[in-house]
C-alpha cells in the first residue's frame, strides 16, 4: 500500500513580508514600547529619594544655623549623589523586572526620558560651580529646583500625564525661591525634594507599577 502523500508541498522557504505588514509590526512595537515607558521610572525609588532629601534638610538647617556654607553645600551636594545612585539603581531594577525576551531591559522611551533629563543635570552642576565661586550660596535653591523642574517636565513628554506635572511643581517652588529670603532656601529644597518628591513617588508606585 503506498504512502499518502500530501496534495500541496510545504514551501521550503519563507516569503518575505509585505511592508504594510512591517510597518504594522512597527507600530505595534512602538506602542508596547510606550506602554511600558514609564517602568523606568521608579516609584518607590522616588519616595526613598525624598526620605533622604528630608535628611539632608535636617543636617543642612544645623549647618546653616551655624553659618556654615561650605558644610551645607556639602550635604546637599552628598544628597545629589545619594538621590542619582538611589534613582538610577531603582529604574533599573523596575525596568528589569518588566522587561521580557521580546522587550529591551530599557525601552527606548524610557531611554529617551533619560537623555532630556540629563542636559538640566549638567546644566545645574555649571550653575552650581558657578553660584558657589561668586558666593551667591542663597541663589542656589532657586537654581537646582529651576534646573530639576525643567529636566523633570523634558523627560516627562516621554511619560505619563503625572511626570510633567511634578516638574512643574518643581518649577513654582523654585520660581518662589527666586522672591522668597534666602533664610527659606533650605525649607523650599526639603518641600520640593522632599515632601514633593515622596507625594509623586506614592502616585508612580501605587497606579505604574512600583
Amino acid at each position: 500500500m503506498g504512502s499518502v502523500q500530501p496534495i500541496r508541498q510545504a514551501p521550503t522557504t519563507l516569503l518575505p513580508l509585505d511592508p504594510q505588514a512591517l510597518d504594522n509590526l512597527r507600530f505595534i512595537r512602538q506602542t508596547m514600547e510606550n506602554s511600558v515607558a514609564f517602568t523606568a521610572v521608579p516609584g518607590w525609588g522616588g519616595v526613598a529619594m525624598g526620605i533622604s532629601a528630608l535628611g539632608a534638610a535636617l543636617l543642612a538647617a544645623g549647618a546653616s544655623a551655624n553659618g556654615n556654607k561650605s558644610v551645607w553645600l556639602a550635604i546637599w551636594l552628598g544628597e545629589a549623589a545619594l538621590a542619582l545612585a538611589i534613582g538610577v539603581g531603582e529604574a533599573y531594577r523596575k525596568a528589569a523586572r518588566m522587561s521580557t525576551p521580546t522587550t529591551p531591559a530599557l525601552p527606548r522611551p524610557a531611554r529617551k526620558f533619560v537623555l532630556a533629563l540629563l542636559p538640566s543635570v549638567l546644566v545645574g552642576a555649571l550653575l552650581t560651580a558657578v553660584l558657589v565661586r561668586g558666593g551667591l550660596y542663597g541663589d542656589l535653591p532657586a537654581a537646582w529646583l529651576l534646573v530639576y523642574g525643567m529636566g523633570v517636565l523634558a523627560g516627562g513628554v516621554f511619560s505619563v500625564r503625572v511626570v510633567p506635572v511634578m516638574g512643574v511643581c518643581f518649577l513654582m517652588l523654585g520660581s518662589a525661591a527666586v522672591f522668597a529670603p534666602a533664610g527659606w532656601g533650605n525649607g523650599l529644597l526639603a518641600l520640593g525634594f522632599g515632601v514633593v518628591q515622596i507625594c509623586f513617588g506614592v502616585v508612580i508606585a501605587r497606579r505604574f507599577g512600583g
